[in-house]
């Protein structure tokens, strides 16, 4: 069976994680999470800590049912880290820590259920079954499939999107998705030591860098959901760095792996 893992950074997400965790190894596949928490003040760390060791927390969603299942601890892995070091960073320490421990997909997703964890069987599709090396959960690809959003901060993501396909010339509508299935192949071929980017521009970042070696990349048509508990981590700095930063990955000289 191909070794699934699914890479959830987080900052202050006590109120989905566990639940987020329960949504995704329920499904069908035996998916793997790694949740990788820079520094949560509200505990979220020790909450994962709590479910690896076969913990029912109360108030959570437990993965203990009436019907005597078990935790499945082993497939919940977690590396903290000692502050907020940008997104980019987190999943790029997820990505080294899926390779050196022999996962075939990869998977980018957030902890407030914006993303339904039931689509990650769909990504996974796109790229076991359907030729894709990298899979894209797509708000875009259909129109706008956007719920919830405050219209200013769609219009700024879809057009943060136009602009980056403009400038790129790469036909994906949605360039700044945190969606993602990869292929261990892109990920041993990219340079991940040479990723520059932290914010939302390494999601354009990396599936450039995809794209521009020769990569098979397809767009999965997803409704996205703002969340219901939680702060948002967006901020204006994430795409201001994705806007000037989209400038010179256009002429840089994207290189496979040495």
């Amino acid at each position: 069976m191909d070794k699934k893992l699914v890479i959830i950074p987080t900052y202050n997400e006590k109120e989905n994680i566990a639940d987020i965790i329960q949504a995704v190894l329920e499904l069908p596949g035996e998916f793997h999470v790694l949740v990788i928490d820079d520094g949560s003040p509200d505990g979220t760390a020790q909450i994962v800590k709590d479910l690896m060791e076969g913990s029912a927390l109360p108030g959570a969603s437990a993965l203990n049912s009436a019907e005597g299942r078990v935790l499945p601890s082993n497939r919940i892995h977690l590396i903290e880290r000692s502050g907020k070091l940008g997104l980019g960073t987190a999943y790029l320490t997820g990505f080294k820590w899926a390779l050196e421990n022999g996962f075939d997909y990869i998977f980018e997703m957030d902890a407030d259920f914006s993303h339904d964890p039931k689509d990650l069987l769909r990504l996974y599709k796109a790229c076991a079954e359907e030729g894709a090396d990298l899979s894209i959960g797509s708000r875009y690809c259909n129109g706008v499939s956007v719920v919830d959003w405050p219209m200013g901060r769609i219009v700024m993501s879809y057009f943060a999107s136009t602009y980056v396909r403009g400038m790129l010339r790469m036909h994906i509508y949605d360039t700044t998705a945190g969606f993602v299935c990869y292929t261990r192949k892109v990920l041993e071929t990219i340079d991940l030591d040479a990723v520059k980017m932290k914010g939302y521009g390494f999601q354009i970042e990396m599936k450039y860098s995809a794209w521009k070696l020769g990569f098979k990349l397809k767009e999965v048509p997803i409704i996205f959901t703002n969340r219901q508990k939680g702060t948002s981590k967006m901020s204006g700095g994430i795409f201001g760095e994705a806007f000037w930063g989209v400038m010179g990955l256009r002429f840089r000289n994207i290189k496979p792996k040495a």
